[in-house]
């Protein structure tokens, strides 16, 4: 891929442009230098870098937030990775505390179990397992599994459940390694690690490496198209170094020699893709029509076309206007209002926003990791869910909005009190 530029304006701008060129960043996939923005943050707090006291304050950390698109590819990414061993070598997320995600898992599973006629002889392996929420699933019928995860903690903890896992990064070396010890896939799993890859050369090389000759991946991940639509911004942080559309994972597939043969569109995450890839070389499964409609359908929405991407920041600093307004609102009226939840994607919504708590003066959480501290830039308190019961605020701020029926329907008592909930997106919504 080359990386010269040509430029035709005026001399001063053409020095101006050159000089910028030359201090970009190189993308990512294709090293083409990124110079277009697709919406800058500002100065972010790490989203796992919850705090323990009003002490460590003054010493907290933000970074720089800005997510760029690619001009030749299309991969929209974050311009400033920090190392991801500042970021997953502990981690404060357990996949288990979502009964909406493990309803969604036990289904992939019966699902992916029989579509692939799996047995007592088969071996699963699952990229960024977490704490084994989803190869239990397979273990309980005598199917051989194997997870990698980053984080030791979260790792540790798996393995205490009987969850077999490597604690590494996922990618050629790792990849390599399990090989050589007799391990190879007839499955490999990877629901949402792409957008927290680095390296995403490597980390498809890997599965390269990994699977059978006849294996199958399955990956899952946000959608770009969905998360443009329903002005996601929020799902913009540190340690999501990528937003994928189905134009440029098939392109990176294919580049590590890996077939994608079927697509599907899942509700998850606000909308999310599930694809399925075999080994290039191999002739089955076929290629199945969803690859090239769903590819049809991101060619409409102008995807493949780099003035769609330029009117995102106007879209998002509305919702930015509006919440705060309704906060104001709220606070002038005399009514409280409580958040919900301690997600990455409600850290970035509250810094961005800029709601501190005087606007919002604490959120609970179902994660007993998380309670008892601040949350990161913006220092709420983290209580239990019960803290809400006996505050009986006017307004629940969801901030997960992605699990917003499964709260509604967990919450339900507020409405005992007349309580609301309240979502910022895709748009404000009081319900």
């Amino acid at each position: 891929m080359s990386l010269e530029y040509t430029y035709h304006d005026s001399s001063a701008n053409h020095q101006e442009k050159k000089e910028q060129a030359m201090m970009s960043t190189p993308c990512r996939f294709c090293k083409t230098l990124l110079e277009d923005i697709f919406l800058d943050l500002g100065q972010m707090p790490l989203v796992d870098n919850f705090l323990k006291s009003e002490a460590e304050i003054p010493a907290e950390k933000l970074f720089p937030l800005k997510a760029m698109v690619c001009p030749e590819c299309f991969l929209v990414q974050v311009a400033d990775v920090v190392p991801p061993e500042d970021m997953f070598s502990t981690y404060h997320y357990f996949s288990s505390y979502s009964e909406s995600w493990l309803k969604h898992c036990k289904s992939y599973a019966d699902m992916i179990i029989d579509r692939l006629k799996l047995s007592l002889s088969s071996n699963v392996i699952e990229m960024a397992s977490n704490d084994g929420y989803m190869l239990k699933y397979f273990k309980e019928k005598g199917i051989g599994v194997l997870g990698v995860e980053p984080a030791s903690n979260i790792a540790k903890h798996a393995i205490k459940q009987g969850i077999p896992t490597e604690n590494a990064f996922f990618g050629k070396a790792t990849a390599q390694r399990l090989r050589n010890k007799g391990h190879q896939a007839d499955l490999m799993i990877g629901n949402n690690v792409m957008a927290h890859v680095p390296d995403v050369n490597d980390f498809v090389a890997g599965i390269k490496i990994l699977l059978k000759p006849t294996g199958i991946v399955t990956m899952e991940f946000p959608h770009l198209g969905k998360f443009m639509e329903e002005n996601q911004f929020d799902t913009i942080f540190h340690e999501h170094a990528s937003y994928l559309s189905l134009i440029f994972i098939k392109r990176l597939f294919e580049v590590q020699g890996l077939q994608l043969y079927h697509v599907e569109q899942i509700p998850t995450h606000g909308g999310s893709l599930r694809i399925y890839a075999r080994h290039a070389e191999a002739d089955e499964p076929i290629v199945e029509p969803s690859v090239q409609h769903i590819l049809e359908q991101e060619r409409a929405a102008g995807l493949d076309n780099l003035s769609t991407y330029t009117d995102f920041p106007q879209k998002v600093a509305r919702i930015r206007d509006e919440i705060l307004e309704f906060l104001r609102k709220v606070k002038s009226d005399g009514k409280t209002i409580a958040g919900y939840g301690a997600p990455g994607k409600g850290i970035i919504f509250l810094n961005y926003c800029g709601i501190t708590p005087d606007l919002l003066a604490y959120t609970v959480d179902r994660n007993d990791h998380k309670q008892g501290l601040l949350m990161p830039g913006t220092h709420q308190y983290i209580h239990n869910p019960d803290y809400i019961i006996n505050q009986k605020p006017d307004y629940v701020l969801i901030l997960p909005w992605n699990l917003r029926d499964e709260i509604d329907h967990q919450m339900s008592h507020i409405r005992k009190w007349g309580g609301q909930f309240v979502v910022g997106i895709p748009e404000l919504n009081v319900f």
